[in-house]
């Protein structure tokens, strides 16, 4: 059980804000801190100050005789219990430590200074997705790294997974649902958070699973029976030789039989050991997660779904892996010096090996089951723990229309400061099928494209989206915006960029239909070709009934609107030109952008043009 800094009750239908919320759990974790630390300096110089004692002690009673031994008896004891006191006040300290890492990179998320400061996911990209380079979904700055507070490695794969592919519409209403009812509890995702030590990097959910469904090495279950009484009978006739009442004789025929059986087994004992080693120190770290979530109580369907994977027969997922821990310290123990010379006649490890093998088997495979509901746990926490802390971003409308639809209302990037963020109102679908959007360098163009994708991305992941409000069917997110050309890969960065746009085309033959997000689109060729392709690429979208947005500050792609015969609709962003400085108000307007600004650029950083 996690010990915790004493707290006051929240009451969600009070006006707590997130800040007030987490600068209040800080100082009472600082102020708990604060305290052990003068008890850890304290209890130091208490054992120092009895350590001192006893050894004059010890000279008073052994050196010179003058007092009683059992003085030193005393002055050890409580010694030893000072270290124990010791021991249990440095495990709370290292709590309190660990939950102000928490809140200061909670406080982060808040202040928006969180960028490098979680987990990036970096061993989680595929550069060849669809969008996830373009849009930022890993990295520093990222949008996983703004989400992510799971502990584990399955969990971080969760939620990488519904980021990178939309859910089914039932799927995502009870995420909404769950993520609802997880987010005003804060204790809940404290412990959560606060629970072992560092587990993410250590808790292989692969290697946990298939250990639990690898064939079982068979014992013999008459083996199994009998060592327990053959154990005890060695020990008995063992201690009745040196007490004289018994021969040799029964005593050597009882170790014979146990050397046979330890000859026989030994080679399944030894692989059953090696095993375990790494599987079972994971397995008991991840009891403390299970055991935490097997004390909440849910009202939303998904996650009862999720609490009751955790039982097996009626049994809690973390009293059978308790069972394990007992066996598997069994085991370990056997290295000890006492227990080497009685192995042959208890057969300690022998009897340990048997029976983490019939644990494996009765319990074995449901370690994925238990390891994929503590993984959607996490990152439901993950989306809980954002929706709290961004109050002005709402859940969206999922539409069960099968016409594509994004409309949203004052949407804004989700990985930018509020304070900083323009919000814009944007729609495609309902007639309108693609936004052409136009406007000099550094407008907000891409910005904007991303802002419609990472939104479309959070709301079929279940998150609730930076917006006031959008109102979304079933998309398939698509973009071409980050192109580069590769060296290696012997491609230009025009062959790479129509190399992504045939994949988004292809895309649109399969459901559901495709939010397509190019930016520049065709940039890397003349503009005479440019016009064509572009034409061409957007009516084979907009036919296949995607929608979506392209940008470009060449004004001749402007006419697109004219020639794709309706379905297309020309916005743009405009900026200002003042005393030699360019400012730019980011808020998106009708039509076609009248002017450019690259020369005006060139010649502010010193271009003679």
């Amino acid at each position: 059980m996690v010990v915790r800094a004493p707290k006051r009750l929240t009451f969600y239908g009070e006006r707590v804000t997130p800040l007030s919320e987490y600068v209040s759990r800080r100082d009472r974790w600082q102020q708990e801190q604060e305290l052990l630390q003068r008890k850890f300096i304290r209890i130091g110089n208490w054992r120092l100050v009895v350590g001192i004692v006893a050894a004059v002690l010890a000279w008073l009673a052994f050196g010179s005789g003058l007092i009683s031994s059992w003085y030193l008896v005393v002055a050890v004891a409580v010694f030893i219990g000072l270290v124990f006191w010791h021991s249990r006040v440095i495990r709370a300290r290292t709590l309190a430590e660990r939950a102000l890492r928490y809140y200061d990179h909670a406080l982060a998320r808040l202040h928006d200074e969180w960028a490098g400061k979680g987990s990036a996911g970096d061993n989680l990209r595929d550069a060849g997705h669809i969008y996830a380079e373009d849009l930022d979904v890993f990295g520093r700055g990222s949008l996983f790294e703004l989400i992510s507070t799971a502990r584990t490695s399955a969990g971080e794969q969760a939620l990488a997974a519904w980021l990178l592919a939309p859910a089914a519409r039932e799927t995502v209403l009870e995420r909404q649902e769950a993520v609802r009812e997880l987010s005003p509890r804060l204790d809940f995702r404290e412990d959560m958070a606060l629970l072992g030590e560092d587990i993410r990097s250590q808790v292989n959910a692969v290697a946990l699973a298939n250990w639990g469904s690898a064939p079982v090495i068979a014992f013999s279950p008459f083996l199994r029976l009998a060592a327990p009484p053959l154990a005890l009978a060695g020990l008995a006739t063992l201690i009745a030789f040196f007490a004289h009442a018994l021969p040799i004789f029964p005593f050597a025929a009882i170790l014979a039989c146990d050397f046979l059986v330890l000859y026989t087994i030994r080679k399944r004992v030894a692989h059953v050991a090696a095993a375990v080693e790494i599987p079972g120190q994971d397995l008991l770290l991840l009891s403390l997660l299970l055991e935490r979530l097997e004390r909440e109580q849910f009202e939303s369907r998904l996650l009862r779904r999720l609490r009751s994977d955790l039982d097996v027969a009626g049994m809690p997922a973390s009293v059978r892996i308790g069972r394990l821990k007992r066996w598997i310290e069994w085991l370990d123990s056997g290295d000890h010096l006492l227990l080497r010379i009685l192995r042959p006649v208890v057969m300690w490890q022998e009897q340990a090996a048997m029976a983490v093998e019939a644990w494996r088997r009765e319990s074995g495979p449901h370690i994925g089951r238990w390891i994929r509901a503590v993984a959607e746990f996490e990152a439901l926490s993950s989306l809980a723990t954002l929706a709290f802390e961004r109050p002005d971003w709402n859940f969206p409308a999922l539409l069960e229309s099968e016409e594509a639809c994004f409309d949203a209302r004052m949407l804004r990037h989700p990985l930018l400061p509020m304070a900083k963020c323009v919000p814009n109102d944007v729609e495609a679908g309902d007639g309108v099928r693609l936004l052409l959007v136009s406007g000099s360098n550094m407008s907000g163009k891409s910005t904007l494209l991303r802002s419609v994708g990472l939104n479309a991305v959070l709301a079929w992941a279940g998150a609730p989206v930076s917006a006031g409000a959008l109102r979304i069917s079933s998309l398939q997110v698509a973009a071409s915006m980050r192109v580069v050309d590769s060296l290696q890969d012997n491609r230009s960065r025009f062959f790479t960029e129509i190399t992504r746009i045939r994949q988004i085309v292809e895309l649109t033959r399969v459901s559901p239909p495709v939010l397509f997000l190019l930016d520049e689109l065709l940039s890397g060729t003349n503009s005479h070709d440019r016009a064509i392709g572009a034409a061409g690429i957007a009516r084979a979208l907009v036919q296949a009934g995607a929608i979506g947005l392209i940008t470009t500050h060449d004004l001749a792609l402007a006419n697109m609107e004219q020639d794709l015969s309706g379905g297309v609709k020309n916005v743009h962003f405009e900026d200002q030109i003042a005393n030699g400085e360019i400012h730019f108000d980011y808020k998106l307007r009708p039509g076609v952008v009248t002017r450019s600004n690259a020369l005006e650029l060139m010649r502010i950083v010193g271009l003679d043009v």
